[in-house]
């Protein structure tokens, strides 16, 4: 995590620079900034799986992603003033920066492990080993040393399938809105770049909100109860029915104002997949969650890709940008669908060979 943060931070702070070089140094920069930011969230997950207990992990995790999208709420809105202020040199001059900061703080104060930590205290410690062994008793068996993952059996799973069709789809959606909506108010509504920017943080600050509360509730419903299995399936089906049906909604919005709460709660209620699907990659394979996470995360950099490319093409070829939403929709509804019939919140056990 330390690594990656660093390079991102440095290939974030010379773009400008690379930029001026030529065309090569400019890609350069740009793959080692994606190369860098790939490990950030198989990092995360595979954090939360050893430091949290399983009836506190949905709040880990969106705790955890409400920074994620803060970070986007913020960007949005900073950087269109520290160009205006600074020329096109304070943005990446200023977040880079920022995130070498981070990094003097995270190895710093950060484990990776609770029993490797110094400063975590006995109670706590022995809480969180606790909690983890009545989750997971298999845990307590003798463990092999693995070099390489068990690639073929965790894809020969459908637990696992359900898990990279649900990041794929939530990748889509995420970077969609992202890349498109300022383009999209400015091109529909006719907002301007500063107040295109204003009505693009709005939704990711509500996602942050709405991510974390819906990890709150989340854990509630397994403390009360209610099967992992069952909890996972509700809020994943909340965070992917919700933003198709907004998206369609947003389609008939007249005014920006209308539409950016559309938007608002397109994004909002898509926070609720990081209660599912995001935390279940840590239940179906505590030991593998950093693993699943990378494959599952593949899938959604294509799908991110595809589908931002793929916006742009669309809306040459049919003229229409809300068809495009409408696609968006239906493929949510689809994704939907598959993980309620294929996903599991109980452990897959993918060591042992299936004859």
């Amino acid at each position: 995590m330390a690594w990656g943060v660093a390079l991102w931070s440095l290939a974030t702070y010379l773009t400008p620079w690379a930029a001026e070089t030529s065309l090569w140094a400019l890609l350069a920069m740009r793959a080692l900034l994606g190369v860098a930011e790939g490990v950030a969230l198989p990092c995360m997950n595979n954090m939360v799986a050893r430091w949290f207990p399983q009836t506190e992990r949905a709040r880990a995790v969106g705790l955890a992603m409400a920074g994620f999208q803060l970070g986007s709420a913020i960007g949005l809105t900073l950087s269109p003033i520290l160009m205006s202020r600074g020329g096109t040199f304070g943005p990446f001059v200023i977040f880079g920066l920022s995130g070498f900061l981070w990094v003097l703080v995270w190895i710093s104060a950060i484990s990776s492990t609770p029993d490797r930590n110094p400063q975590i205290s006995k109670y706590e410690l022995e809480y969180i080993l606790d909690k983890r062994q009545k989750s997971f008793p298999m845990e307590n068996r003798p463990k092999t040393t693995k070099v390489i993952p068990p690639f073929r059996r965790l894809l020969s799973k459908l637990p696992t399938w359900s898990l990279i069709v649900a990041n794929a789809m939530h990748s889509w959606g995420f970077f969609v809105i992202l890349s498109w909506m300022p383009i999209y108010f400015n091109t529909i509504y006719r907002v301007d770049l500063r107040q295109a920017a204003w009505f693009s943080a709005v939704p990711w600050s509500m996602m942050a909100i709405m991510g974390y509360f819906g990890g709150l509730w989340s854990d509630m419903l397994i403390q009360s109860g209610i099967s992992v299995t069952l909890t996972r399936k509700i809020f994943q089906s909340i965070g992917f029915l919700g933003p198709g049906i907004a998206l369609i909604g947003l389609t008939t919005a007249k005014h920006p104002s209308i539409a950016s709460a559309w938007l608002t709660l397109a994004v909002g209620l898509k926070s609720f997949s990081h209660s599912g699907f995001l935390v279940n990659l840590q239940e179906i394979a505590p030991q593998y969650s950093g693993v699943l996470h990378g494959m599952s995360n593949t899938a959604g950099t294509f799908a991110a890709i595809v589908g931002t490319v793929g916006a742009g093409f669309f809306v040459e070829l049919v003229g229409s940008f809300q068809g495009f939403l409408l696609l968006t929709s239906l493929l949510y509804f689809l994704a939907t669908l598959f993980y309620i019939l294929c996903s599991t919140g109980e452990r897959v056990n993918f060591d042992e060979t299936v004859s």
